[in-house]
């Protein structure tokens, strides 16, 4: 007996095209976290307690963003899988996801910390110098030396990848090797070296965005390095 007509009908899910713009919506709502958070921070790191108070709405918007560009930057690695398909190779591919769920949780730890910052600057008798020296120090240890070398990581491995499958031009590898290599060295010298980060997603985004194939992704895989 024929049983073909009852049989529900399965698609394979594609992604569209459209959820690139994850990436840039990270790219937009990160760097804008970074320049309100970096602003508000004095370079002094002895700096008197009032500059919490100075930078509290800017920390407080900063706060606001982070959240949501976490959330974009996990699109922004699906999609990145998605373009992948069938040639992800499993040792670069651990690399690749968990360097980027690393940086969404040291983002995480550091925008805490500087909620906490905010709380204990409210509490009278609580606050001093010393504490807030301390937690400035911690966020920017766990954002600047941990997260965006994990970044650097992140976009190492995908750099890789790119090369070993022919994905992405070459010439698109070897300006993310600089990048990242500018993020490993340059970020311990200026907290705003890490706007490159974004900045590099939203421009891998955008290329994603409009000239990437369809969804048969075996094309891809043709392109010529």
């Amino acid at each position: 007996m024929d049983y073909a007509e009852g049989e529900p009908q399965f698609r394979r899910l594609t992604t569209p095209r459209s959820a690139a713009v994850a990436g840039v919506l990270f790219a937009v709502l990160f760097a804008a976290s970074l320049v309100l958070l970096r602003s508000a921070i004095p370079d002094d790191p002895f700096a008197q307690i009032a500059w919490v108070n100075g930078g509290r709405t800017r920390i407080g918007a900063a706060l606001v963003l982070a959240p949501m560009a976490a959330i974009a930057f996990l699109w922004f690695i699906g999609v990145m899988r998605d373009v992948l398909g069938d040639f992800e190779d499993r040792f670069f591919a651990s690399v690749f996801f968990g360097s980027g769920l690393l940086f969404v949780a040291m983002t995480a730890v550091s925008m805490g910390i500087a909620g906490a910052i905010l709380t204990i600057t409210e509490i009278p008798g609580v606050a001093s110098n010393g504490l807030i020296y301390f937690g400035r120090s911690l966020m920017l240890q766990i954002s600047n030396v941990w997260g965006v070398r994990l970044a650097a990581v992140f976009m190492i491995s995908l750099a890789t990848i790119w090369i070993r499958t022919g994905l992405m031009p070459r010439w698109t590898a070897v300006i993310t090797y600089l990048v990242a290599a500018l993020l490993i060295v340059v970020v311990s010298l200026s907290l705003w070296v890490t706007l490159v980060f974004p900045a590099w997603v939203g421009a891998v985004s955008l290329m994603v965005l409009f000239t990437r194939p369809g969804p048969h992704r075996g094309a891809v895989g043709h392109r010529g390095p």
